[in-house]
């Protein structure tokens, strides 16, 4: 009885697996607009793809959360060259987070006291499944989030770690952790 349960078991984490794998989430429409951007840090062309948005006029406001506490916008100028202007006018460094679970607070934190209302959230489309889970939980309900991934190659291992990560977080969520 126990064996064919572990069996069970393992088949459906095996298929989960699998979906999960071959649906990462695409790209948004870049013409589409909200209120806000957030780009979680951690992975190759996240800010890029927040920048171009929000010098294409696509939202009011950029925040980046999880950046690096000893990090200034005028660095991230020189080192994404774009003009300084773009950052003093609209965009917002979150330097509190360390995680994913701590990028959500963060976020919900910057939006209620901006009182935005919509939202896109920019992260690598691995981590979207999760990171869009931990963000919708710490918003109000039906609080519109436009998932934007950027596109990657992700490895075998990044892919089991994540999914893993994302299975563990839909189980622990229920119960306050």
């Amino acid at each position: 009885m126990i064996a064919r349960l572990l069996a069970i078991f393992g088949i459906g984490w095996a298929l989960g697996f699998v979906v999960y794998a071959t649906t990462l989430p695409r790209p948004a429409d870049a013409a589409a607009a909200t209120d806000a951007i957030v780009v979680l840090t951690g992975g190759a062309g996240r800010l890029q793809r927040g920048l171009d948005l929000i010098a294409r006029h696509r939202a009011l406001r950029l925040f980046v959360s999880g950046a690096d506490r000893t990090v200034r916008k005028r660095e991230l100028a020189v080192e994404t060259g774009r003009p300084m202007a773009l950052f003093d006018c609209c965009v917002d460094l979150g330097q509190e987070s360390v995680d994913t679970r701590s990028n959500a607070r963060e976020t919900a934190g910057w939006i209620a006291r901006h009182r935005y209302r919509s939202l896109r959230l920019i992260t690598t489309d691995w981590h979207m499944p999760r990171a869009h889970r931990e963000l919708a939980s710490a918003l109000p309900r039906r609080f519109p989030i436009l998932i934007d991934p950027v596109p990657s190659e992700p490895g075998l291992a990044t892919l089991f770690a994540e999914y893993n990560k994302y299975l563990l977080r839909s189980a622990a969520a229920p119960f306050g952790y």
